[in-house]
């Protein structure tokens, strides 16, 4: 399995935490992690999960951002769009793309308390790999 990686800059030292246990727990699956693309915010990643499912060396994608509320419902409207382009991707391409993306409505403290979502994301993706392959069979 080869997989690749959208990761958001945006609010890096959250992002950076979870990149990495996404990173540890592919090595511990024997997941290869193909390519990693870190765009600028949680808003950007669909159009980076398009371009690696684009690609025929990329079995799935992994999602990671924070979506930490502000002082509007900003937050309410980047995560709600987010999350419904990159399901329509995961359908479009027939590949799956694990939503690893915390928020939205949550404070700084509680998404760094969500960093796992990393290492929940790279799981989500391999067991669907794994799903859509027996049923393949």
């Amino acid at each position: 399995m080869k997989i690749g990686v959208v990761v958001s800059e945006y609010n890096w030292d959250i992002t950076t935490m979870m990149l990495a246990r996404a990173e540890e727990h592919a090595k511990f699956l024997g997941v290869q992690i193909e390519r990693k693309i870190t765009v600028p915010g949680v808003f950007d990643i669909p159009l980076g999960v398009k371009t690696l499912l684009s690609e025929n060396d990329i079995d799935g994608v992994v999602t990671l951002g924070a979506v930490i509320k502000g002082e509007t419902d900003h937050d309410q409207i980047v995560m709600n769009n987010a999350a419904r382009k990159i399901a329509d991707l995961s359908l479009e391409f027939n590949k799956p793309v694990a939503l690893g993306i915390s928020g939205p409505g949550e404070t700084r403290i509680q998404a760094m308390e969500r960093i796992e979502k990393g290492r929940d994301a790279v799981e989500s993706v391999v067991k669907m790999l794994r799903v859509l392959k027996s049923v393949k069979k």
